[in-house]
């Protein structure tokens, strides 16, 4: 025993010795030497980066790439409208826009976010979707963010491949555009690269940075971005959420996209007394499945839900927008 004891220590002295030199040797390298470990050269020349953006897009699924691939050096990571001046998000924060799909001929990248309303509405746009098409036919990438993908998946470009989306909206990628839908945060195939709901965007936008400046790039800009999740609870999807909770955000979806499907057209001509919801302050005009008569006034809401949160105390949530 005692030997055996002899001989690890002996190891260790050894290994420690070795991790010493190889600390000395690197900090011995000059400035340029660990530069360069850092900062290889590209393995692949991007120089755009388009974000699309759309009245109605959910604002991380734009802001998340935009901050993640802006850490891209020598690269131009931009957004290109639907139409110049003001574009609201889906919560009616405003982005002032100066370059349009009518600009712009080449991107390296195209990245597509997702919404809800206006997402589906833009399936059915046909200069939005040649427009990508177009852009595709010399992209590097050619990507999405949640719902985004139905708007790819709309162009025809996702039929038959692997690509994900957010969870609620994978049966409308693969029943009305063919992908083959996966469980996962983000799903590359080929040139095309998809994510998972809102907050996998800026995942796949690491992703696409190691692809293009390989894993000391990547980790460097984890760090510059303190990028660390470590989530409250596990969940987020609906594999690893309570059934219960997740049902009812499915009824939720479910009853938003049939309004979108089949609008009611008695709230059509409805003078409302709210802008937003109330209870979650979502613009009325991205649809109204549900009002509320109180102290002679009419108000809008996007769910059954949010009326019943307004319901259970009125008075604290009227003026709140």
């Amino acid at each position: 025993m005692k030997k055996i004891m002899i001989a690890f220590a002996i190891v260790m002295t050894i290994a420690s010795c070795k991790n010493k030199i190889e600390e000395t040797a690197r900090s011995t390298k000059s400035h340029d030497e660990q530069l360069a470990e850092m900062f290889p050269k590209p393995k692949i020349d991007v120089r755009t980066v388009g974000i699309l953006l759309y009245d109605g897009y959910s604002t991380l699924d734009a802001m998340g790439p935009y901050n993640v691939l802006g850490e891209l050096m020598g690269t131009n990571v931009f957004f290109v409208g639907l139409h110049r001046g003001l574009i609201a998000d889906a919560r009616g924060m405003k982005v002032q826009i100066d370059t349009t799909i009518a600009d712009v001929k080449h991107l390296d990248i195209l990245v597509i976010p997702g919404g809800f309303k206006e997402t589906y509405e833009l399936t059915k746009d046909t200069t939005l979707l040649n427009w990508i098409k177009s852009i595709d036919s010399s992209s590097v990438f050619t990507t999405s963010v949640c719902t985004g993908a139905w708007i790819l998946g709309a162009t025809g470009l996702l039929n038959g491949k692997d690509a994900t989306t957010h969870w609620w909206g994978k049966k409308i990628l693969a029943d009305e555009f063919g992908a083959k839908v996966q469980q996962k945060r983000y799903v590359r195939s080929g040139k095309y690269w998809t994510s998972a709901g809102i907050t996998a965007g800026m995942d796949m936008g690491l992703a696409l940075i190691n692809e293009i400046r390989g894993e000391n790039y990547t980790k460097a800009i984890m760090l510059d971005l303190e990028y660390d999740p470590q989530p409250i609870f596990k969940g987020g999807s609906d594999y690893n959420t309570d059934t219960s909770i997740v049902n009812a955000m499915r009824s939720m979806y479910d009853m938003g996209m049939e309004k979108v499907l089949h609008p009611v057209t008695s709230y059509k001509d409805i003078k409302f007394d709210n802008a937003k919801d109330l209870f979650c302050g979502m613009p009325l005009n991205m649809g109204v499945t549900d009002t509320v008569h109180y102290n002679g006034k009419i108000y809008g809401f996007c769910s059954k839900g949010c009326k019943d949160g307004f319901m259970q105390d009125p008075a604290s949530y009227v003026g709140r927008y």
